[in-house]
């Protein structure tokens, strides 16, 4: 009974203890896969703005308007410049009840469509470590030294479009 209580308790205490991202905090790094089983970190982009999708597979299309402003922003503007913003995405796996193969399939037609990565989060770990929001479309967008500028955890709408575009403009002119 002894260790029930205190496997229990060291549950709730690592539970309560994970620190919500905010703005302005330095993210931890991490490691995924992506549909390859080539293990990604944010060391993988030193140097770069980071636009992180982190999605429900179910929720995939819900800020397909600003991926598509971004692209814009970089291939048509260019007003962002690749060598210096990655945006990937980060499939949480375990929000859905589709399947891993489906949602790589899925994973791999965004990550072509946007000429990026899609990493696969099997856990749901860093939604549950940076508090992100279940069934939803998080992005979260760092500048180089990682530091969380902007945490949306819902569809960006129109109006703010153009906000979130000029702050990575910004950032990648610091």
């Amino acid at each position: 009974m002894k260790n029930y209580i205190l496997t229990f308790l060291l549950l709730i205490t690592h539970l309560f203890s994970q620190e919500t991202l905010e703005i302005g905090m330095k993210v931890a790094n991490f490691e995924f896969e992506d549909s390859d089983g080539n293990i990604f970190s944010l060391d993988s982009w030193t140097e770069n703005i980071l636009q992180i999708n982190y999605v429900d597979p179910d929720e995939s299309e819900l800020n397909e308007h600003f991926n598509d402003a971004v692209k814009y922003a970089i291939d048509v503007d260019s007003l962002i410049v690749r060598d210096n913003f990655k945006g990937i995405g980060i499939a949480d796996c375990k929000s859905t009840w589709k399947p891993d193969f489906l949602i790589k399939l899925i994973g791999g037609a965004k990550a072509k469509k946007y000429d990026t990565t899609v990493l696969f989060d099997y856990e749901g770990i860093l939604r549950k470590s940076w508090g992100l929001k279940k069934n939803s479309y998080n992005i979260i967008i760092l500048d180089k030294n990682r530091i969380a500028r902007a945490i949306i955890k819902e569809r960006i709408l129109e109006d703010q479009v153009a906000e979130f575009v000029q702050l990575i403009i910004d950032l990648q002119n610091n």
